[in-house]
């Protein structure tokens, strides 16, 4: 039993497609079909099942892709350990990102973040708060961009920057005409807000009291704030953006940015880890490279916002 294949078993657990695990592990499916095939011949088990129409682990397979992650993960946790010692800056560094965070910080930093350090093999993945937490535990990503909340205890964080919610209002809307927007403003206006799951909505619904979210007639739930910005800008309802979106605005767009009435709601987005992280050289590059290329106003929080 070698740590390859259970790299293998890992991915075809994961992506339930032996094509797309060899590519995901950078070999023919043939091979990779033919190791996990030794691997079950040695450990005299079926650890898939196998149909033309889906991959699907056995009960004793789903257990052995447990142990099998837990051991990788370890074995990372031994390299890392060893790059840490010799003050590396290069290898795999893989970071989770809300996806209401990645369209609008990852273009300010990445780029430049990747040139600086070129022996580094940054990757970024798109997930959710639940999942960004079960990715760290688990392994698959070495630290999450996520916003600060109460449940994050089991967790290391470092504040990265503290973000205003902003009001996006259609030109029909009668908040058009108002210059700022109080929460009390918003009861029975058309809303577009992000599904139950996002924590951009979560805190939203929470800080402005929008009761019975979920059932309004006038709230929408779709999956992307780009999308709901279209609708806005169409002509219906109100949408609410992160600041960081402001700079790609054009100068029409920002003609419906209201701001919100003090105390304005604003979130915490902070770099979470696990702790028993050791890759600290290349998580303060990352730290770094972001509060360098937000603005500085946003580095600390004032005295007009109230964190959500």
């Amino acid at each position: 039993m070698t740590l390859q294949q259970m790299e293998y078993i890992v991915a075809v657990y994961r992506l339930r497609h032996f094509a797309k695990a060899a590519e995901q592990c950078g070999v023919t499916q043939p091979t990779l079909s033919a190791m996990i095939q030794k691997l079950e011949t040695e450990l005299g088990v079926k650890i898939f099942e196998r149909s033309s129409q889906q991959v699907v682990p056995t009960d004793i397979g789903k257990l052995v892709v447990e142990q099998a992650w837990r051991v990788l993960s370890r074995a990372k946790k031994i390299k890392d350990i060893v790059e840490e010692e010799k003050n590396s800056m290069n290898g795999l560094f893989h970071i989770g990102i809300l996806p209401t965070i990645a369209p609008y910080l990852l273009p300010r930093f990445f780029t430049k973040l990747t040139a600086d350090f070129p022996d580094m093999d940054f990757r970024v993945t798109e997930l959710k708060t639940a999942n960004c937490k079960k990715a760290l535990m688990r392994g698959d990503i070495d630290a999450a961009i996520v916003v600060s909340l109460d449940d994050m205890d089991s967790f290391e964080h470092t504040t990265l920057y503290y973000e205003q919610f902003i009001g996006y209002v259609s030109r029909n809307d009668s908040l058009f005409s108002s210059a700022s927007i109080k929460s009390s403003d918003l009861p029975g206006h058309f809303l577009w807000l992000l599904d139950e799951g996002h924590c951009f909505r979560d805190q939203l619904v929470k800080f402005c009291n929008i009761k019975s979210a979920c059932d309004s007639k006038t709230t929408y739930s779709l999956g992307s704030i780009e999308t709901f910005m279209r609708m806005v800008e169409a002509g219906q309802g109100i949408t609410f953006i992160p600041e960081l979106c402001l700079s790609q605005l054009s100068p029409n767009q920002k003609e419906l940015v209201r701001p919100f009435a003090i105390p304005i709601p604003t979130r915490e987005v902070v770099m979470l880890t696990t702790k028993t992280f050791v890759r600290h050289s290349i998580l303060k590059a990352v730290v770094e490279s972001i509060r360098a290329n937000v603005p500085q106003r946003m580095l600390k929080m004032n005295n007009t916002e109230q964190r959500v």
